[in-house]
């Protein structure tokens, strides 16, 4: 179950990080409530994770999967850069990402 917390936290940096985007500034309301909200539950769900998995295990993929999340919703939502090298660094966070789940003991 840790692991599906941990995903779901994930999933919700992404969101928070979409709605601060949206909240422009915080001069939107809406978006900018719904990225707190977010965050706070994004945070709530990690610490849950955290009571059966190594802190730096699941705070490394919580950081890499929100950070690769928000780089590809920059990508196909906003138009963002998909540069072969930021591409390339993209794929390095999900190597990185990968290899501490599957290493985990």
């Amino acid at each position: 179950m840790a692991w599906a917390y941990l995903l779901a936290a994930s999933v919700l940096e992404i969101a928070m990080a979409a709605a601060l985007k949206a909240a422009q500034g915080w001069t939107r309301p809406v978006p900018s409530l719904l990225g707190v909200v977010a965050a706070l539950a994004s945070i709530f769900l990690l610490t849950h994770a955290l009571k059966a998995l190594p802190t730096g295990t699941a705070y490394a993929l919580w950081t890499g999967i929100g950070a690769l999340g928000v780089a590809v919703l920059g990508i196909v939502a906003h138009g963002d850069s998909a540069s072969p090298s930021r591409l390339l660094c993209m794929g390095l966070v999900l190597a990185g990402v990968a290899g501490l789940r599957l290493l985990e003991n």
